[in-house]
């Protein structure tokens, strides 16, 4: 195998490893649930992205009895809520960046002043 290069499974190594039919994978990968890649062939292949995905779906029909409607829904709202989490911590980056800065500065002029003060910490009140 060639470095950085991905593994893929067929459909009927796939359905014997989840114990399911390779009929109801053709059935996500139309109702848009899976999309594995394909080979040169048009073969379906799996990657490690696709059986950690179907086994979200397996989870959410078998454990929950979720259909395939809610399972769409379902995650829809994880990708949502992924790519929230992501604007989240950046914003929370870049926050904790300029009160840094913002505390260096401060820092700085307390050092520089006509009467140096030690070093303290900013205590805020109220919200940010």
């Amino acid at each position: 195998m060639r470095k950085g290069r991905k593994v893929g499974y067929t459909i009927s190594t796939v359905a014997e490893m989840f114990h399911i039919h390779p009929q109801t994978l053709r059935l996500y990968d139309r109702e848009g649930l899976l999309k594995p890649s394909r080979s040169q062939g048009n073969t379906r292949l799996y990657l490690e992205e696709d059986l950690q995905r179907l086994q979200v779906i397996l989870d959410l029909t078998r454990g929950l009895g979720v259909n395939l409607a809610g399972i769409e829904v379902i995650l829809h709202m994880r990708k949502r809520m992924e790519a929230l989490q992501r604007e989240f911590s950046l914003l929370f980056n870049y926050v904790r960046s300029y009160m840094e800065h913002d505390e260096a500065v401060l820092r700085e002029k307390l050092q520089n002043a006509l009467v140096p003060s030690p070093p303290t910490k900013i205590a805020r009140f109220g919200p940010l």
